[in-house]
């Protein structure tokens, strides 16, 4: 067996092989894209595995290395950092401990979803991008607005405050940028639809969707994208750890009996803590037991509120996690908790 670490770029890689005893017997800098380093590994025509860290296009690289190695594996690199932090670095000698790692079976592996998920999940980052767009744009409408001396009525953006907003008598250049800024909105209105359009055909004949939404503040989108970004959710071990997948738990620094927590880690994908905040923020009007579980973990202290939101947010990632492992919905808690 081999074993061959690989520092991929998309115009010059690095590789690093071991042979069984876990000495170095080929390193290379190969030059050209993912179809020129499968080449050099085929030329080996020995059972290896491979190991590579994290990177843009890691799914279409994982797929054509698995037609030549027998493993491969797709290093964490957040984890590698903690592992090989060192003052002298290149891609010959990360290659090497890449190889070295995976050699000792020690890699901190990744998980590397299917083609069809990793579709998924650009799709919601694609609709995540357009809502930002057209939230800029609305705070434009409504400068210009001010700008002009103008107050603007409710519903600005219905279809009747629009109507309302092309009536208003504006000079030159404010005409021209409500032109500009109305059409700009339409545009992303007919994107939008064309990638939920995509998305519900991606979730609606999944049933973990309907699932989820039984939890009270967790609309369509904050489900799919749960579903999505989690995947498998036999890959955890325990609902907890889903939480610290999302980034939703203290950093910590402990030691000698002391236990020191400071803000949140902020790992992983900040759309999926940005939504189940949102759901969280929701929760508290549809639930009794989460708003309960809010009031507890503020106290007497209205500073806590973002504290205890961001708690509660994680609170929700566990418990939809258990939703899917134990393929049970949602059931509010009867009788409430007691006060603190």
């Amino acid at each position: 067996m081999l074993y061959a670490g690989l520092d991929y770029h998309l115009r010059t890689s690095s590789l690093c092989i071991l042979n069984e005893d876990g000495k170095t017997i080929k390193q290379q800098t190969i030059h050209g894209r993912a179809e020129q380093v499968v080449q050099e590994l085929a030329r080996l025509d020995a059972p290896m595995e491979v190991v590579f860290e994290a990177t843009g296009g890691y799914g279409p690289l994982h797929e054509k290395l698995s037609k030549v190695a027998k493993r491969v594996v797709m290093a964490h690199p957040a984890a590698l950092a903690l592992i090989w932090k060192s003052k002298r670095k290149n891609d010959r000698i990360d290659a090497a401990k890449l190889a070295k790692l995976l050699y000792l079976d020690a890699v901190p592996a990744a998980h590397v979803p299917s083609a069809a998920v990793r579709q998924w999940r650009r799709l919601i980052e694609l609709r995540r991008s357009l809502v930002r767009q057209r939230a800029r744009i609305k705070n434009q409408v409504h400068a210009l607005l001010r700008t002009c001396g103008i107050a603007s009525p409710p519903s600005l953006f219905a279809n009747r405050g629009i109507d309302w907003l092309l009536r208003q008598a504006l000079d030159e250049a404010s005409s021209l940028e409500r032109a500009v800024l109305i059409e700009q909105m339409r545009g992303l209105k007919a994107q939008l639809k064309t990638v939920e359009k995509a998305l519900r055909r991606s979730s609606d004949d999944d049933p973990r969707l309907a699932l989820l939404m039984t939890v009270p503040g967790v609309g369509r989108r904050t489900a799919e994208a749960f579903l999505a970004y989690v995947d498998r959710i036999s890959r955890f071990s325990r609902s907890g750890k889903v939480g610290s997948y999302f980034g939703l738990v203290p950093c910590e620094d402990s030691s000698a009996g002391r236990e020191r927590l400071g803000h949140i880690t902020k790992q992983g994908p900040p759309a999926m803590r940005q939504l189940l905040v949102e759901a969280a923020w929701m929760s508290i009007r549809k639930s009794p037991t989460l708003r309960q579980r809010f009031e507890q973990i503020c106290g007497a202290d209205r500073d806590r509120r973002k504290i205890a939101i961001v708690a509660l947010a994680r609170h929700l990632s566990q418990v939809m996690a258990a939703m899917l492992r134990d393929n049970r919905p949602w059931q509010e808690q009867t009788p409430l908790l007691p006060p603190a």
